[in-house]
């Protein structure tokens, strides 16, 4: 099974997106599997980290922000370049083995859909197996 949903991106973030992960591993009704989860965006990811701190996410923002800076030479008209890097080193999917009906996470663990290139209407997907 297949679940879409959406997301309204205001700014460059990482959106917890753990709900709405249990929400379609519950729809589906499988016990013992796996989900993946995918962004079918060119300037977003999805990735698993900590979910405790918020610290952390700002702490990730800020590495990806020094770690792929917008710089004058790069050529792409849309002037997002950076997004597009930030996304590829992120990734656009994760998958999770689903265990008694609920994703196996870490203590700390949160899936999170990250936004690269504000303001956007997003969507990801879950698929259930």
């Amino acid at each position: 099974m297949i679940y879409e949903f959406k997301l309204a991106a205001g700014r460059e973030d990482f959106y917890d997106i753990t709900p709405q992960v249990r929400e379609a591993i519950a729809k589906s009704g499988i016990a013992d599997g796996i989900a993946v989860i995918y962004c079918p965006h060119t300037t977003a990811g999805i990735t698993i980290n900590e979910n405790a701190d918020p610290d952390v996410v700002r702490d990730m923002l800020l590495g990806l922000d020094r770690a792929f800076p917008d710089r004058p030479e790069f050529r792409h008209a849309e002037g997002n370049s950076s997004a597009h890097l930030k996304a590829s080193a992120v990734g656009s999917s994760a998958t999770i083995i689903i265990t008694n009906g609920k994703p196996l996470l870490g203590t700390w663990q949160g899936i999170y859909f990250c936004e690269f290139d504000p303001p956007r209407s997003r969507r990801f997907y879950v698929k259930v197996l």
